[in-house]
């Protein structure tokens, strides 16, 4: 496949001339001269290297805002080079290679693999394909298993089901249960339901009701059981970057029930895309003090104690309501109800 490969020349210079003479400078201490892309990088790592904190991406390339929302420019073998005199990065070739003109910007046109993603799919991947989330409006568009053939109680893999309300076209599904509410900490206001997933199906045969043949079974399926589309096979790939505005949300839920989460973990939060939540934005995560109390002066005193900013979250699916978010980053237990602010 052929990509034309664009520079990421920006500059960072734009970013330090904004600030302060004195600013600190967004250049990791011990950033390389250059990085030599390989299979497994993500955009996030390759950030890493170079600044002291990746979220800052955005800036880093504030000349091609709209390519951070989908980068497809990245690829193993290609080498990202930091030129300190700018400061900027840029993307070419190896320094000593006879083709390479020092001429910016550049276009090179070559074969290549696939582009690098953001961050590791290992930990996400089962929430970017199966329903673990289910909203009113995923609830108001899902069919139902109606009947389960040759009189069975239940299904399972390799088995025909029976579903209402299945568009003809539409040939693979994702069957699942709704379970416990996920609440919103401060409101109590129910956002959405966690999805316990079953399985999967694809269509045999359209009509009303749709028949269909269980393709996974991961959990017994049954009458009432019910079914999303399959998302597509999309590419995972979107640069760190931070909100456009204010963000004021909780942890509202840890996966799988646990009390307590850390790095790589997967957590929800009571932000979602009515209140302007997409894909790759990094938000911060804030632990509640508490309160101290000062008896001092003949006077007992309470007071608020400031929250910690104590890690970085990865926004990797949105709802209406909510978003799923991988921790990146943490120097302490995540717990529901800490507090998600822009960074």
């Amino acid at each position: 496949m052929t990509r034309i490969i664009f520079s990421l020349l920006t500059s960072i210079a734009a970013l330090i001339c904004a600030s302060a003479a004195n600013a600190e400078s967004p250049i990791a201490a011990n950033a390389p001269d250059s990085h030599v892309v390989v299979p497994g990088d993500t955009l996030w790592g390759i950030a890493g290297k170079f600044l002291k904190e990746p979220w800052r991406w955005p800036e880093v390339w504030r000349l091609n805002r709209e390519q951070i929302r989908n980068p497809h420019l990245i690829y193993p073998g290609q080498v990202v080079y930091l030129d300190r005199s700018g400061p900027y990065l840029r993307l070419g070739k190896p320094i000593g290679d006879p083709l390479f003109e020092k001429r910016f910007p550049q276009v090179y046109s070559e074969s290549l693999d696939r582009p690098i993603t953001s961050i590791s799919l290992d930990a996400i991947k089962p929430f970017l394909t199966q329903p673990l989330v289910v909203d009113e409006e995923g609830l108001a568009h899902s069919a139902t298993v109606i009947a389960v053939d040759e009189n069975q109680v239940f299904a399972g893999k390799g088995d025909t089901i029976f579903a209402k309300d299945v568009p003809a076209g539409t040939q693979s599904w994702q069957i699942y249960r709704p379970a416990r509410p996920i609440k919103d900490p401060e409101s109590g206001e129910v956002l959405a339901f966690e999805a316990f997933h079953l399985g999967s199906a694809q269509v045999t045969e359209d009509g009303e009701p749709a028949t269909l043949r269980v393709v996974t079974g991961l959990e017994e399926i049954g009458k009432g059981d019910r079914m999303l589309p399959s998302p597509g096979d999309d590419f995972f790939s979107f640069a760190p970057h931070a909100p456009e505005g204010p963000v004021a949300a909780r942890i509202a839920s840890i996966y799988a029930g646990v009390d307590v989460a850390g790095r790589n973990d997967v957590i929800s939060i009571s932000y979602g895309e009515d209140k302007g939540s997409a894909v790759g934005q990094v938000l911060a995560l804030y632990r509640n003090r508490g309160t101290a109390e000062y008896a001092g002066d003949g006077a007992r005193e309470t007071f608020v104690l400031p929250e910690k900013r104590y890690g970085l979250i990865f926004v990797f699916r949105t709802f209406k309501r909510l978003s799923y978010a991988l921790i990146l980053d943490s120097d302490g237990p995540a717990t529901v109800g800490d507090s998600v602010r822009q960074p």
